[in-house]
């Protein structure tokens, strides 16, 4: 079993991150984010180490179908399903949390019930341009609310990139637009969920990384 890297807390607790290892690229993004907030973690798919961890984060970037068979082939699915410690997907990661997608008509884990779909594509804007897709770069949160979100962040700026976007809904906690209005974060239960990169997000990236670490 990999030795686990440790934060030492405020109270002189330890505690244990786990950033969940799969077939998804930019996982080590987050490893770096956290340690420019002094935050220190471990990259595992072992998964007593993920179920044994304090906080679990479930990030990504890539295909939504060879993910999901990735997943299912390494039971994968089921262990972070069960998790009762707090844990944060991103991007990708969000995605899979949902019921279903349309990339690939790719049935997902079904923690949110909220679907997956595509951006419409030759939209144009108000001004004739068109709306290019992926949606790649800075967006503005608005109507943000739950266990992530202080009244400061509405309006503030994140990064995104994606061609696939989740549906509004009751899980959801802020929104943003990109063409049409859609979920820039959820949450149920233990678990949270960002469209977004918080790891390339500046400042209120890293208020809503410490805000899950602090949970």
């Amino acid at each position: 079993m990999e030795i686990w890297k440790t934060m030492k807390q405020s109270n002189n607790e330890t505690m244990k991150i786990a950033i969940v290892k799969y077939n998804a690229g930019n996982i080590m993004s987050v490893t770096f984010a956290l340690q420019r907030l002094g935050i220190r973690s471990i990259v595992t798919s072992d998964h007593e180490e993920i179920r044994n961890a304090d906080k679990v984060i479930f990030p990504g970037v890539g295909e939504a179908g060879t993910t999901m068979e990735f997943l299912q082939k390494n039971d994968m699915v089921e262990l972070i399903k069960g998790l009762k410690q707090p844990v944060l997907g991103i991007c990708l990661g969000m995605q899979l949390m949902c019921t279903f997608t349309e990339e690939r008509n790719t049935e997902c884990f079904g923690i949110f019930e909220q679907q997956v779909k595509r951006f419409p594509g030759n939209v144009q804007d108000d001004k004739g341009n068109t709306v290019k897709v992926p949606h790649m770069g800075w967006n503005s949160l608005y109507d943000v609310k739950g266990d992530l979100y202080s009244t400061e962040l509405e309006n503030e700026f994140v990064y995104f990139v994606h061609s696939y976007y989740v549906e509004t809904g009751e899980h959801t906690v802020a929104l943003t637009d990109h063409i049409i209005p859609f979920s820039a974060s959820l949450q149920k239960d233990n678990f949270y969920a960002t469209q977004f990169h918080p790891e390339k997000s500046g400042t209120a990236g890293e208020q809503i990384l410490k805000k899950f670490i602090d949970l």
